[in-house]
């Protein structure tokens, strides 16, 4: 296997299975023995399924012979590291490496869904695969110091997507990628701030992202669309210096080299930087005059996701959101009739309709099936009070609650895969051309059997528009 393929393997594949644990009020002298008769290093601190640490023998060098203290008379939670840091089986190796590196540790605890021990993953496991893989990338984002060191690291994400996509690596992981790594630039940026011209910021305000970037789905030319929310009992001072903040760090975003958002939707603009009230007040409004605009602000919003800050001010945005759509159907039916306007571009026979003029014989790909997926599976997830972020994780949460078909399931995400496939694979080949990425895919460039693949996937998104047609009662469009 690839090293770089090695990275998308699931924890749970990974890890060792065979965790020697001990109980907290357990003697620190007979740990030291079972470390040693079963030659490890550290051992698991739990009882009755609950974590509670891990004993290590740094932990004992440091904390007790160091320290002069008689081992004889501690036991296990007097020495051992708590809280746990832990990581759940399903997740990819590319994140255990980053909480390695984070955290500066040697060991990760594996847990499953339900938070029970189910192995444990080293950094002795992974040095395998440390080779030009995104540890690396993370390990020098975290050690930047300036913006012009992470406008170096924003095109090296872009080169390792480059490389990537070419390796069998699953669209969606891929993408998941790209959205880890973008993550840890932005925070990067706002950590190099915060420790500059910026130390005394307040610490109850939240910095938010929005739409694809919110859903986790950024490719290679994703704008930027993000906002900021802020306790109300700052005073103005307070809110004054958020502003400068805001305004620093977007043009520094814009510095390392993501786009701005065209339609203004970013933390630096006063529409999108308010207090708590104020968005519930301003998301109040959307709601009650769906214009064309304040429908696009809604569906933004709905993918609102945080990055850093206070996580409380977030999750009372997100429960607002949600409450107010399932609870108004009129404005999901607005939602969905926007959705509509977007038209698969297949005519006669199935064949792919291009564009005309200046972007003739080509077809934008996001306008043409992407957005009305994401759009439409984000619309049935939140009606149903679904809270997740990303398309794939609402369209298996809907297949869960028996909402939706898992055999279409399969199908849309088949769709989706193909078209964001091609969308991302377009982006590189341009960047490799040092032209300017987009979103249109030129369709002659395309063989025989790819053209079938994007036929077939614009097939399923007009079946896909067609359903939500019927089951919201749209009346007839041409779709």
């Amino acid at each position: 296997m690839h090293d770089l393929n090695a990275l998308f393997l699931h924890v749970g594949s990974y890890c060792r299975r065979d965790v020697i644990t001990c109980k907290p009020d357990d003697r620190l002298v007979e740990c030291a023995a079972l470390m040693r008769r079963n030659n490890i290093s550290s051992l698991v601190v739990c009882e009755e399924e609950t974590l509670f640490g891990i004993l290590t023998d740094r932990d004992m060098r440091n904390k007790v012979v160091a320290q002069g203290l008689n081992p004889l008379a501690l036991t296990v939670k007097e020495v051992m590291n708590s809280p746990i840091i832990t990581i759940d089986e399903e997740e990819f190796l590319f994140e255990a490496l980053h909480l390695l590196s984070r955290h500066r540790i040697h060991r990760l605890v594996v847990t499953n869904r339900s938070g029970r021990l189910t192995g444990i993953i080293t950094d002795s496991d992974l040095l395998q695969i440390q080779s030009r893989s995104p540890q690396q990338l993370v390990r020098k984002i975290e050690e930047a110091r300036t913006v012009k060191d992470l406008k170096a690291l924003h095109q090296q994400v872009q080169s390792l997507v480059g490389h990537l996509i070419g390796t069998g690596v699953r669209i969606r992981d891929l993408v998941r990628l790209i959205a880890h790594l973008n993550d840890r630039i932005q925070l990067r940026l706002i950590h190099i701030l915060r420790s500059g011209d910026f130390t005394f910021l307040p610490d109850n305000f939240a910095f938010v992202v929005l739409g694809s970037e919110g859903r986790g789905e950024q490719t290679l030319t994703t704008d930027q669309d993000n906002a900021l929310v802020y306790a109300d009992e700052l005073k103005p001072p307070e809110v004054m210096y958020l502003k400068e903040f805001s305004q620093v760090l977007i043009d520094a975003l814009i510095s390392t080299g993501v786009p701005p958002c065209p339609g203004g939707i970013m933390a630096k603009n006063d529409p999108w930087r308010r207090s708590l009230s104020q968005w519930r007040s301003e998301l109040d409004i959307w709601f009650t005059t769906p214009t064309p605009e304040n429908i696009l602000n809604v569906s933004m919003f709905s993918d609102l996701r945080f990055l850093d800050g206070d996580h409380s001010l977030v999750k009372e945005l997100k429960d607002h959101v949600s409450g107010r759509l399932m609870m108004d159907q009129v404005f999901i039916g607005h939602m969905i009739a926007n959705m509509l306007r977007f038209i698969v571009p297949l005519g006669w026979f199935g064949r792919i309709k291009t564009e005309k003029g200046e972007h003739a014989g080509k077809v934008d790909i996001k306008k043409a099936g992407i957005f009305a997926i994401t759009e439409g599976i984000k619309i049935l997830s939140l009606s149903e009070g679904i809270l997740e972020n990303s398309t794939w994780n609402r369209l298996e949460k809907l297949v869960l609650a028996g909402k939706f078909d898992k055999d279409v399931a399969e199908d849309l995400m088949a769709a989706f895969d193909t078209l964001v496939y091609f969308r991302l694979h377009t982006q590189v080949n341009a960047i490799r051309d040092n032209r300017e990425p987009d979103n249109r895919i030129t369709l002659e460039r395309l063989n025989r059997m790819e053209q079938e693949q994007l036929r077939a996937a614009f097939e399923m998104v007009r079946s896909f528009q067609g359903l939500l047609q019927r089951q919201f009662h749209m009346g007839q469009q041409t779709l």
